[in-house]
Parts: structure tokens; C-alpha cells; sequence
């Protein structure tokens, strides 16, 4: 069976260095000679750069691939606002669905040999009256990497989070430590608490860079434990009733 190089990556919060590991693992999975494309679903928040609306996260997953794939693939909802997607998306008077964030992704996978899906903020944030991120990650049934932002109040983030994604019947692949707070106190004590009960690999640990980049944070993550649970993530990609049994 081919190994499935599809992975949605959510985090404990927003602000914690989820594009940034999406980037580099984007850049990691280009320099290895695969076909690597990121997409963000929903994307709140947008500046004008040369006469162009655009936003930051959903630039810099492409620049970190290389694949070209149209806009409109790569972030169905592009929203100007840069508040809570079911807020962004309500004063622009859109609704976002889920069959559009399902068709671009089954586009992208079709021209790509990896694709990197990044929610939005943490794992249960809303889209809209019915529909959030963690609904996404159920209908996409990928398995799922967690940034861990690590500050003050990250066990309960990370631990909730991966209590989250199990109940859905997801995989958490691994997850990823990334030092948002440098002044943190106990950071190697938290990581241990960590490795300890969140029962995944950890990726790696992206430091507190002062220019963060994907090249550079690429350089502290490690992506061959995503291995061992390749094979458990293609098994359930191939019998969606799992997903579904899991759930009842």
C-alpha cells in the first residue's frame, strides 16, 4: 500500500507556531523530491500587498512548497477579517461549507505527492452555526500532527486537545513543541510531562527563532516517526466506517 502523505496540523491555540511547522515541514517533504502543496481551508485576516489582498499564513505555505496550485484550491475561504472564522465569515455574509474544503482538497491531492492541511487556531474552532475544524479533520480523516505552543497552560491545552482528537477517532500522529514564550519557566520539565502523556512521537522542537522561517525551523524537525503510524492512517483513509464506529 502507498504510504499517505496527507496530514492536518492543528494547534493548542493560535499564535503558536502552527504555519510555521506546516511551512517547514512543507519544506522538508519539497527537499526530499516530492510534490508538496499546503492548504489552509479557512483563512481569517488579510492585508493589502501591492494592490493584492493577502494573507500571511496561506503566502508562506506556498512559498514553502512547490507546487503551484491556484488560490482558490489551496484556501477555498478567504476571509478579510482577522477574528474567528465563523465571525470573519458572518459579517461578510458567506457560509462556509464543507463540500468546497473537500473537493479542493481532493484537487490537490490529485496534482501532489504531500499535502499539509492547516486548520485554523486550535482544533474545535468554529466556521459557522454547524461546522468547525474539528468537523473538517473528521471528514478529511487524516491524521493529525499537534503544535504544542509552550507557555504557561500548555499541558491543559495539549492534553485537552489530544483528548479531542481520539474522540473524534483520529490518529495524532505526533506533535511538535514550539518555544512561543522564551522566558518560560521549567520548559525541559513541561516536555517531559509532555512526552510522557500525550502517548505520540514528537516531531521536534522548533527554539524561539528570531528570524522563523521554514528553511530554519525545517532544521529542528524530524518527520520519520510520522512512519509508524502511516500504515494505521492508510488502513482508516481506506475503511472511512471506522471513523464512524470510533465515534459511536
Amino acid at each position: 500500500m502507498t504510504q499517505q502523505r496527507r496530514w492536518f496540523v492543528t494547534g493548542t491555540d493560535t499564535g503558536i507556531g502552527k504555519t510555521l511547522v506546516s511551512s517547514a515541514m512543507l519544506s522538508l517533504l519539497a527537499g526530499s523530491g516530492l510534490r508538496a502543496v499546503g492548504m489552509k481551508p479557512v483563512a481569517a485576516g488579510l492585508e493589502e500587498v501591492d494592490g493584492a489582498w493577502r494573507n500571511e499564513d496561506v503566502e508562506q505555505l506556498h512559498a514553502a512548497g512547490n507546487v503551484d496550485a491556484p488560490l482558490e484550491l489551496r484556501c477555498p475561504y478567504l476571509l478579510r477579517a482577522p477574528m474567528s472564522p465563523h465571525l470573519a465569515a458572518r459579517q461578510e455574509g458567506v457560509s462556509v461549507t464543507l463540500q468546497p474544503l473537500l473537493s479542493a482538497f481532493e484537487q490537490l491531492s490529485a496534482i501532489a505527492d504531500a499535502v499539509v492541511v492547516e486548520g485554523v487556531g486550535g482544533f474545535c474552532v468554529p466556521f459557522g452555526d454547524d461546522l468547525d475544524s474539528a468537523d473538517l479533520a473528521v471528514a478529511l480523516n487524516l491524521p493529525v500532527i499537534l503544535v504544542v505552543g509552550l507557555r504557561l497552560g500548555c499541558l491543559n491545552h495539549a492534553l485537552l486537545s489530544a483528548e479531542a482528537i481520539r474522540a473524534r477517532g483520529l490518529v495524532l500522529a505526533g506533535w511538535v513543541a514550539s518555544m512561543v514564550d522564551p522566558s518560560m519557566l521549567a520548559p525541559q520539565a513541561n516536555l517531559q510531562t509532555l512526552r510522557a502523556r500525550l502517548g505520540a512521537p514528537l516531531l521536534g522542537i522548533v527554539p524561539h527563532l528570531e528570524k522563523p522561517d521554514a528553511s530554519s525551523a525545517a532544521r529542528h524537525i524530524d518527520l520519520r516517526a510520522l512512519r509508524a503510524t502511516a500504515a494505521h492512517a492508510a488502513r482508516r483513509a481506506a475503511s472511512p466506517e471506522e471513523t464512524s464506529a470510533a465515534q459511536a
